[in-house]
């Protein structure tokens, strides 16, 4: 993908009515890996009395990630949190980057 999952989420969700969002994934040099928040988070938004929080990657990847989130240690307490969690799938429709699936893993 020429543009990251993470900056099409920022950008879909800031359109759609989310003030506070946030990129949550981080490089680790030592490693040389791009560390999600928690193990399986992207992009945070907050909205009112909501929390999002969004796994974004290619159509391709929705389902390994759909199970990446299902089967981590982490999902438990974030649920009891109650955040909303979302895998958003973009794929490039012409010339333009869509998002097409969202699977909520709440």
């Amino acid at each position: 993908m020429s543009i990251s999952p993470a900056s099409l989420t920022l950008e879909h969700l800031r359109a759609h009515g989310w003030p506070l969002v946030e990129t949550v994934e981080r490089w680790n040099p030592h490693a040389r890996i791009r560390q999600d928040l928690f193990g399986f988070i992207d992009v945070i938004a907050v909205r009112r009395d909501e929390t999002l929080a969004v796994q974004a990657t290619s159509l391709a990847n929705v389902a390994a990630r759909v199970r990446k989130i299902g089967e981590h240690p982490n999902i438990g307490p974030v649920r009891e949190a109650g955040w909303r969690i979302v895998v958003y799938g973009w794929a490039k429709q012409g010339r333009r980057w869509t998002l097409v699936r969202e699977v909520d893993c709440s």
